[in-house]
């Protein structure tokens, strides 16, 4: 029989739960959450009058715009089970959730290249264009601005500064020149979930955008930061997820057939079972990107030793993005890599792509044989599919999905397709599953 104290510890226990974040998740299942890929018809991005070829080419545009994103930062009780559903905007992923008491619901750039969530609130001083109404932080009963003596206004750093009522303001800009200024508060977050009823998070640090513009889109509303940063949605979910996250991104092909991404947290997001590759995350400044050790890349039998990146060192020399389409390696191990491809490569007729943003493309023929390619992570030899190493840029044109950059090293999203990919933030690991994303 349970005595008072017991009776009385267990009821100081759900209380403390309430009112902390995270705590309150405890005794449930878990939920999952969607994401979408902007080319698909289940995007409100979706633009039907553009090709298949247009649609690839702003992709690519995107990959090689966002490599200044990571060359400047991006501004200067069990774990709970969580699963959200991504929408790919050209390269980024977009998701909804929803801010405040009542919810209010918004549909944000999903990026685990950065870590504030944010979105454009009424009154705006100088907002980019949205056809969705903008967040009015007055109708929250939970939305609360943070003072400039906080700790969560400290941690900005460089990023925050102090308005003439103590109130704490963030700017954040990012490598495109685009950027983010505004008040930074707290409110609850509110994610949707696939497999439940929705998930809600008290509490959350986010910025309530004033000032926003640059390269975002009318149709969506900011952006949810997925990176490694304290301020980022999954650091701030903590102990209530274990600090573990999965995703799986289908093919673009299964993406225009009306299936779409899943975004997991908690024990839904261990990736366990047979073929799983793990690898060492490596801790680096800015502790916003996922780090990982790539030491070579595979064309059939040719193993090419990769020499590192300007991200420094041997260790963590290649950050792992969801938020570009193609992989990127510095300019000479590219040559040296694509030459190695292209030397694979059985009856292969070359031809171009009309971008001029891909080198090394082919016609598709019956006959064509590509190379099986292999990344070599530190413990990790994740062996790509085709369709992670090929891109059917139009019906005459395959084009290899690699290209080259004159800083850093991205795995991109091309690459991760169909793999069952986790991060394990307090372990210190990254999965990799070869899954059909469609099933999940």
């Amino acid at each position: 029989m349970a005595t008072f104290q017991s009776v009385l510890s267990f009821a100081s226990a759900i209380a403390l739960c309430v009112a902390s974040f995270g705590c309150i998740y405890a005794h449930n299942a878990g939920f999952t959450t969607e994401l979408v890929h902007r080319d698909s018809p289940k995007s409100p991005l979706y633009n039907s009058q553009q090709t298949h070829l247009q649609r690839w080419n702003k992709a690519m545009r995107r990959s090689v715009s966002r490599v200044h994103h990571f060359q400047r930062t991006a501004a200067t009780v069990s774990p709970k089970e969580v699963e959200s559903e991504i929408i790919a905007n050209g390269g980024e992923y977009l998701m909804s959730l929803s801010l405040g008491t009542p919810p209010f619901e918004i549909l944000a750039i999903a990026d685990t290249g950065s870590d504030l969530i944010w979105t454009q609130c009424t009154p705006c001083d100088k907002c980019y264009k949205q056809i969705a109404p903008l967040f009015d932080p007055k109708s929250s009963k939970t939305y609360r601005d943070l003072s400039c003596d906080t700790r969560q206004c400290q941690n900005l750093g460089e990023s925050s500064s102090c308005s003439s009522e103590q109130l704490c303001q963030y700017s954040y800009y990012y490598g495109d020149r685009s950027f983010t200024n505004g008040n930074l508060a707290v409110d609850t977050v509110t994610l949707p979930s696939t497999n439940g009823g929705p998930v809600y998070f008290p509490k959350t640090v986010i910025g309530c955008g004033r000032r926003n513009n640059g390269t975002f889109d009318k149709k969506d509303s900011g952006i949810i930061g997925l990176g490694g940063g304290p301020m980022s949605l999954i650091s701030q979910m903590g102990s209530s997820v274990g600090g573990k996250f999965s995703y799986c991104l289908v093919p673009f092909s299964s993406e225009s057939a009306g299936n779409s991404s899943k975004l997991h947290f908690g024990r839904n997001a261990v990736v366990s079972g047979s073929g799983v590759q793990s690898t060492p995350l490596i801790s680096k400044n800015p502790d916003t990107f996922y780090y990982l050790t790539l030491e070579a890349m595979s064309v059939g039998d040719k193993k090419i030793e990769f020499g590192g990146s300007s991200f420094g060192g041997s260790e963590g020399n290649i950050i792992i993005d969801s938020g570009t389409s193609l992989t990127l390696f510095p300019v000479n191990f590219f040559t040296e890599f694509a030459t190695a491809v292209e030397n694979a490569v059985i009856n292969g007729e070359r031809t171009q792509d009309a971008s001029g943003l891909l080198s090394h493309c082919y016609r598709p023929t019956p006959d064509l044989k590509v190379p099986v390619i292999t990344a070599h992570f530190n413990g990790a030899d994740v062996v790509l599919q085709t369709l992670n190493t090929f891109i059917l840029i139009s019906d005459d044109v395959l084009c290899l999905a690699f290209n080259s950059t004159q800083s850093g090293a991205i795995f991109g999203n091309v690459a991760q397709m169909n793999f069952l990919i986790g991060y394990d933030i307090q372990g210190k690991s990254v999965s990799f599953k070869p899954t059909d994303c469609t099933q999940l």
